[in-house]
């Protein structure tokens, strides 16, 4: 009956509302509607940054409107820092970037928590720098050889 072990079963199994609820509460969003409107603007950028097997496993991760969210999104050909990304949201949103900076890591932590360390590791290994931030993670880099 359990012969396929998963690895959170319990954050798997997090339906839509409560996933707004947890953003609400890691953003102080004032309403249930603007945390809905974070969740729906961050995915939507992060699934135009994804790809391939990631995005795929990403989006099984995810309540199912939220991964509807984050799949409706054509990838671009051209992928964003996380800086980028941030300022991206911000000129798509009409806000400051630090207001988009907030509601990105409210987003991303709870992502970062339904993807679990696993598939958040290949994530971050895919996107350019400074997408480790914004998930709540350190940001370690491989020192590079000096040059002489």
């Amino acid at each position: 009956m359990y012969d396929q072990p998963r690895a959170n079963p319990s954050l798997a199994a997090m339906t839509f509302d409560q996933m707004l609820e947890r953003v609400r509460y890691e953003g102080a969003h004032p309403t249930r509607e603007r945390a809905e409107e974070a969740v729906r603007t961050v995915l939507a950028a992060l699934g135009r940054q994804i790809t391939g097997d990631e995005r795929v496993d990403l989006a099984q991760c995810l309540p199912v409107e939220a991964a509807l969210t984050l799949t409706a999104q054509v990838p671009d050909s051209e992928h964003l820092t996380g800086w980028g990304f941030v300022k991206d949201l911000a000129e798509r949103t009409g806000t400051t970037p630090a207001v988009a900076r907030w509601a990105t890591g409210a987003v991303l932590a709870v992502v970062a928590r339904l993807a679990g360390p696993d598939l958040l590791a290949r994530l971050l290994r895919r996107l350019p720098g400074g997408y480790a931030l914004l998930f709540g993670q350190a940001e370690l880099r491989r020192p590079e050889p000096a040059t002489a």
